[in-house]
């Protein structure tokens, strides 16, 4: 497409030295090149070192901030190329005189050369907040106008920057396993063409698939998705790939090693490892979300929330891991469009009455996303009932859990992990992880930057009972089985960020402003720096400050940092909250779960301090991270060394734009085939990296092309698609992988071999 330049020459065009442009590079290199040149004769070649550095970016920045404020409806545009050996998954950030930045990424496949383009007003965005058409509740639109060109996806930040002052562009790549090399040209300022009024409009075909694009393994009618379910159920009738797998998915051709009867730990020539029930050498690769409770979408109706029975304090189970429930007869009769830009997304919805509308849910309350409560559609649940019929009432769901377990034996999974839907624990034929949820009317503290939820006032009496609670209702759900290799409990708990010492002792700065009184965990804070400076004086001096008396500290202070000491403490104060924490969880989850093991809170990889880490290496058998990169750069990681505790991934994915979902996810590839080399990348760092135990994908099932009811991931990370199609690519590189894992992990045992041979 051509597009009328807002102005008419370049932002850049590299025909100019670097610095005279305000150029700046971190952790990179830049050298002018005519390859890739679109703008004059010459483009700025870009190499990224990554596999020592995190982050690694080049930086435009003008002497005088932009000012764009004239401009009512343009993007910025860039023409990117790659010339090396891998794709390259760019973020790009753009900051405003403000500071507010506005992330946003793309995947530039190798050898390819595409205009790339991100919106900064108009169409979707509006820097007038009155007017911002942000309310489709996507994590990413539809493209506004149809091109050859590519647009950012949106990631995260600030989406309506101040354009009166531009002050920094940047184009960056972080935690890579390789160095990356593009080619950028002609950086420019492009007016919007007129926006495609309907562009949110029937975007959704009857199989919850995108219904204005064609793609792979796209199912067109029930006749061709019952051809789909025939072949596979052919494929997986023949015999296991796995001969070399015990009974419980171990190394039965490795070393044997005590047999306790359940999974457990061992260190073994320095590297870590789980124990399978019958003493095998035990690795666990599983995929999360095995379950429908994450497959349905907001259609845009809702009902009289009055008649709608409400969530209790005593609830175990959060709302976004519940099933559908569906709404009753009474109910029905309030229904009513609440959202017609949602209602629209829909070419069909069935009506409430007919065979599919048992497919129907409720929601009554969402994180994030287009509405805090309403109607929900499962399309894949639908999807199932087509494929495998109603013979009774969900009988469609007992050939899922056959056809799944079937599929995770013959790609080579391991497991099944987190947040398994119970109805898959006792089948004892592939171990599985449980989990649950501290959920309840106990006190809550804050980090400032709550993501998902306030986190707990771990010194409340009441968060102890709710541990009970849950550990009760998982123990209940296992029964001891030994096919249950261990708990997670909790996920990705804001315990504090990296960027800033304000950000990172979060917990402690908000939870020092309280009063002692009312909240438990200052109570305790107190306590502590009582016991540790005596007088008041001793800690005015330290942290130079003027309280008066410990009466005053307990009430309530100003928290800002101020001395080295001070830091220091709030160290220690942190480190006391988490013991706390992963303390009362292990405890309760020991008392009724005794021969299995505890895998912690899965921390994310954005809020990990290693306070929190060394306090939770003393209570949990397995310390687990969710980290949504490109793999596990041993730079990144070796603290492990320290920690010296076995560890697993969580949760990690990538995806990919060609599977007709408008967003990939966290981590980007160019295509379905460079999704399973970076799959196949990602799993090879954790199984080289001696301290990993395992790591699991997220997720079984892509997400709805209209976002998942919770809160609006619209992403491309599922082994099947919401048809239950599975993506070919990725389960031949899963194969692959798993035929030489063991080997690959455990190979460098010789002396354990040998003596296995000797017996």
């Amino acid at each position: 497409m051509t597009y009328r330049n807002v102005f008419p020459e370049p932002l850049y065009s590299f025909e100019k030295n670097n610095n005279e442009q305000g150029i700046s590079f971190i952790n990179a290199q830049g050298k002018t090149t005519d390859r890739y040149a679109t703008h004059g004769k010459q483009a700025l070649n870009i190499q990224y070192s990554s596999q020592q550095h995190s982050y690694a970016s080049v930086n435009f920045q003008p002497k005088k901030p932009w000012d764009w404020s004239q401009y009512k409806n343009f993007s910025i545009a860039f023409d990117i190329g790659n010339q090396g050996k891998f794709s390259s998954h760019l973020y790009l950030d753009i900051e405003d005189i403000d500071g507010n930045i506005y992330t946003r990424s793309v995947n530039v496949a190798v050898g390819s050369e595409h205009t790339y383009y991100a919106k900064m007003h108009g169409h979707d965005l509006s820097n007038d907040k009155n007017d911002l058409n942000l309310s489709s509740g996507l994590r990413s639109n539809p493209p506004t106008w149809q091109s050859k060109d590519i647009t950012f996806i949106s990631m995260w930040g600030k989406k309506n920057l101040n354009i009166e002052g531009i002050t920094r562009i940047s184009l960056s790549v972080q935690s890579n396993l390789h160095d990356k090399e593009i080619v950028i040209d002609n950086i420019r300022l492009i007016e919007n063409p007129t926006q495609d009024k309907h562009y949110l409009t029937n975007i959704v075909d009857q199989f919850g698939q995108n219904a204005k694009i064609d793609f792979d393994g796209k199912i067109h009618s029930k006749k061709e998705l019952l051809q789909y379910r025939d072949r596979e159920l052919a494929l997986l009738r023949e015999k296991t790939l796995f001969t070399e797998r015990s009974k419980f998915s171990g190394w039965k051709n490795g070393p044997k090693l005590k047999a306790s009867g359940y999974f457990r730990t061992e260190k073994i020539n320095g590297k870590w490892s789980l124990v399978d029930p019958e003493g095998y050498l035990y690795f666990a690769t599983g995929i999360d979300i095995i379950r429908l409770s994450n497959s349905s979408t907001m259609t845009g109706y809702d009902f009289d929330n009055s008649l709608i029975q409400q969530r209790s304090d005593d609830d175990i189970t959060p709302e976004d891991s519940t099933g559908l429930n569906r709404v009753s007869e009474k109910v029905l009769s309030t229904r009513k469009n609440i959202a017609s830009i949602r209602t629209n997304m829909f070419e069909w919805l069935p009506a409430y009455n007919s065979p599919l509308g048992n497919h129907f849910g409720y929601r009554r309350s969402a994180h994030s996303g287009p509405l805090k409560q309403g109607e929900t559609f499962s399309f894949y649940s639908a999807n199932l009932e087509r494929k495998y019929g109603e013979t009774s009432p969900q009988s469609y769901l007992k050939d899922w859990k056959r056809v799944t377990i079937d599929r995770m034996l013959h790609w080579g999974f391991t497991s099944l992990g987190n947040w398994t839907d119970p109805m898959y624990y006792h089948e004892n034929k592939i171990p599985y992880f449980a989990n649950g949820w501290i959920i309840g009317d106990f006190k809550t503290v804050s980090s400032g930057n709550d993501f998902w939820s306030p986190m707990p006032d771990v010194f409340d009496p009441a968060f102890k009972k709710r541990a009970i609670a849950t550990a009760k209702k998982v123990a209940e759900e296992v029964k001891g089985n030994p096919w249950c290799v261990g708990v997670f409990i909790d996920n990705e708990k804001s315990f504090g960020r990296p960027e800033t010492n304000e950000s990172r002792y979060g917990i402690v700065l908000h939870t020092l402003r309280r009063d002692g009184k009312t909240v438990p965990t200052k109570s305790e804070f107190t306590r502590l720096m009582k016991k540790k400076y005596s007088t008041i004086s001793a800690i005015n001096s330290a942290w130079k400050k003027s309280f008066k008396n410990w009466q005053e500290f307990d009430k309530g202070i100003d928290s800002s940092i101020n001395t080295k000491p001070q830091l220091t403490d709030y160290s220690l104060l942190l480190k006391a909250y988490a013991e706390q924490y992963f303390k009362i969880v292990n405890e309760a989850i020991k008392s009724y779960m005794p021969n299995h093991l505890y895998f912690g809170a899965r921390f994310p990889d954005w809020g990990m301090p290693m306070e929190v880490i060394e306090a939770s290496a003393k209570h949990v058998d397995v310390i687990s991270y969710n980290s949504y990169k490109e793999g596990l750069p041993q730079y990144k990681w070796d603290f492990l060394k320290k920690i010296d505790k076995p560890s697993i991934i969580g949760e990690f994915h990538i995806g990919a734009a060609d599977s007709g979902l408008y967003h990939p996810g966290l981590i980007h590839a160019a295509d379905q085939k460079d999704r399973a080399r970076m799959y196949t990348d990602y799993m090879y760092s954790v199984i080289d990296n001696p301290y990993f135990v395992g790591a699991h994908w997220f997720q079984y099932i892509d997400s709805p092309i209209t976002g998942r009811a919770y809160d609006g991931e619209n992403y491309n990370v599922g082994f099947v698609s919401v048809a239950d199609i599975p993506y070919t690519e990725m389960v031949n590189a899963a194969k692959s992988l798993h035929s030489n894992m063991y080997k690959r992990r455990f190979s460098e045992l010789p002396e354990l071999l040998s003596s296995k041979k000797n017996n």
